[in-house]
């Protein structure tokens, strides 16, 4: 009789396929392997993208989403979900649904509205869907500063103005830095109950891609394997720096970080 090891956490994501492999669901498997978890990945979107910038996309129907993450979700234990590229307003909608019957499920949100290259990864008012209807059931948001001056209509707001505009909206807000010149790259979490914590990590030469679904990942990961949600950020944060520390450039245009175990990347 086989001998069966302990199962390891279940972390559903619903995010994109980047077929260059930096970012979206292939960053999600890959973190979250890393984490010591098991990925269950549902597309929600296709894309025409590279390591230089993206040039189209198609979000998937509603109908099969909901057939993918519904087949995981009544098979599987899962533990944790990842939210990605969701792409427009039906696809918001299309979550939110699923995710009400699992309110139990503690819910990362990578708000991606566009991708490394600028190109842009959603359509219609998505920004606004995310954060009037999508924000308020995740436990936490993971924008960079330029999504999160986007989802708080504030286009030269600081990390601080954005948190006070988006902070009723979600219980938790992690708006990482690295888009200025700085030599410290500072990520700042803020929390509903007025606590703050700022995380500080030394600036890496280059541009990456997939550094935000590597970092929601991870976090998602942490999260799962019953991580407290401040010490699990940290955890996240510290993975994902050395995955760029370690980045490779396959590619013409930027890093893809090194997505190794926790063991490989100390």
């Amino acid at each position: 009789m086989k001998t069966l090891l302990p199962f390891r956490p279940v972390v559903l994501c619903l995010s994109g396929h980047d077929p260059s492999g930096g970012a979206g669901l292939q960053a999600d498997i890959e973190a979250l392997i890393a984490q010591g978890c098991h990925a269950a990945p549902t597309i929600t979107a296709l894309t025409v993208q590279n390591t230089v910038n993206v040039s189209d996309f198609r979000v998937l129907d509603r109908e099969w989403v909901l057939a993918q993450a519904n087949a995981v979700l009544n098979d599987m234990p899962v533990s944790a979900v990842k939210l990605g590229m969701l792409g427009n307003l039906t696809m918001v909608e299309t979550i939110i649904e699923l995710l009400q019957d699992h309110p139990e499920l503690p819910l990362v949100c990578d708000p991606v509205l566009r991708a490394g290259g600028g190109g842009s990864l959603g359509k219609d008012d998505v920004a606004l869907a995310l954060r009037e209807n999508l924000l308020p059931i995740a436990l936490i948001a993971t924008p960079n500063l330029p999504e999160a001056r986007i989802l708080a209509e504030l286009p030269e707001g600081t990390a601080d103005e954005c948190a006070a505009r988006l902070l009723p909206y979600c219980r938790n807000l992690l708006i990482t830095g690295g888009h200025g010149d700085e030599s410290e790259i500072h990520n700042r979490l803020y929390c509903r109950d007025g606590s703050q914590h700022t995380f500080t990590c030394q600036r890496l030469p280059g541009n990456y891609h997939g550094s935000g679904c590597t970092l929601a990942s991870a976090l998602a990961g942490r999260l799962a394997l019953g991580e407290e949600l401040v010490s699990a950020v940290r955890s996240a944060l510290d993975y994902t720096w050395r995955t760029l520390r370690d980045a490779e450039q396959p590619g013409l245009g930027q890093y893809v970080p090194r997505r190794l175990p926790l063991d490989f990347c100390s």
